[in-house]
């Protein structure tokens, strides 16, 4: 059943949308365009926390995004706010669920949405989801399949989630609620979407797996080590490209599959490509629309012997 809240939402990029996932930003939208789904960007958006913010201080992390929220919901006046980015989406649910539980996480960000002016934001204001959702439940696979102009069959794809998307389960009680709902032990939304237009998607095993993503400069061999292993995984498998719906994600697996090659002579051919991107090409648009020239993973070649452009 469609959900009407999800057909306009608040847009919450973040910032590694404006950066290293441009590509994954201009997707989205294109796809947004052409399912008839309307996004408006946040205004005067922020950094959600991220890594380093919660690392020293989470209750200044719990309202950054809880920042997020409060403009998406009591400036826009949206119901939904959707961040493509698994850390995005992942720290604004958590801020979500200790806004919920921790009395002091409620003192911290009353205190400072005073201090900076804005109205302070309350669990259940609005709901955070993930691009995903967005598609998965605005559209669905019925009427994905319904407007493939380009089918992805004979495309073998590795849906790749990261360790985000799921974990930990207790800030997604909307998962695991059985039929239709979206799994953490097994997730596949992203499966039933790129089934739904047309590719064929392999059993693997690693798609919860961390790719290194926090430990990619303090880190960086065993970031390699994490990512040579997703990426040898999804090869066995019999995976030509890997989809995945993580701009941090994505671009690791990128730029540790060169470092692999080079560090450590483990030499993988899978490409690396957004979710959305696959989407794009199945409904019709150009690879230059949704920016697959953008990757630094180059998977023209094999995506023009399928027969895109």
């Amino acid at each position: 059943m469609t959900n009407k809240n999800y057909e306009t939402v608040a847009y919450y990029p973040g910032c590694a949308l404006e950066g290293s996932g441009q590509p994954y930003n201009r997707s989205t939208k294109e796809v947004g365009k052409a399912l008839g789904l309307k996004l408006e960007e946040v205004k005067n958006w922020n950094c959600c926390g991220a890594m380093e913010v919660k690392n020293i201080d989470p209750e200044i992390q719990t309202y950054l995004s809880s920042r997020v929220m409060s403009i998406a919901a009591h400036e826009m006046g949206h119901k939904a706010v959707m961040a493509p980015c698994n850390g995005c989406y992942h720290n604004l649910k958590k801020a979500e669920y200790d806004l919920s539980h921790k009395e002091n996480s409620r003192a911290v960000t009353k205190r400072l949405s005073e201090k900076a002016g804005h109205q302070t934001y309350e669990a259940g204001q609005i709901e955070t989801i993930h691009a995903l959702d967005w598609i998965k439940d605005t559209i669905g696979e019925d009427g994905l399949k319904a407007r493939v102009k380009n089918n992805l069959k004979g495309l073998k794809v590795a849906n790749y989630y990261g360790c985000m998307y799921t974990r930990p389960r207790n800030i997604f009680p909307e998962k695991d609620q059985g039929p239709g709902s979206e799994s953490t032990s097994n997730p596949h939304f992203m499966d039933d979407l790129l089934a739904a237009s047309g590719a064929d998607n392999v059993d693997f095993a690693l798609k919860t797996a961390c790719c290194g993503g926090a430990h990619t400069l303090s880190d960086s061999d065993t970031s390699t080590r994490l990512v040579s292993n997703i990426l040898q995984a999804a090869e066995e498998a019999g995976a030509e490209v890997i989809a995945t719906e993580c701009p941090t994600c994505h671009s690791g697996l990128e730029m540790h599959q060169i470092r692999a090659e080079k560090k450590f002579g483990t030499k993988s051919n899978v490409k690396i490509v957004y979710f959305t991107q696959l989407i794009g090409l199945a409904l019709g648009l150009s690879g230059r629309k949704v920016g697959i020239h953008e990757n630094i993973s180059n998977s023209t070649t094999l995506l023009r012997s399928k027969g895109f452009k």
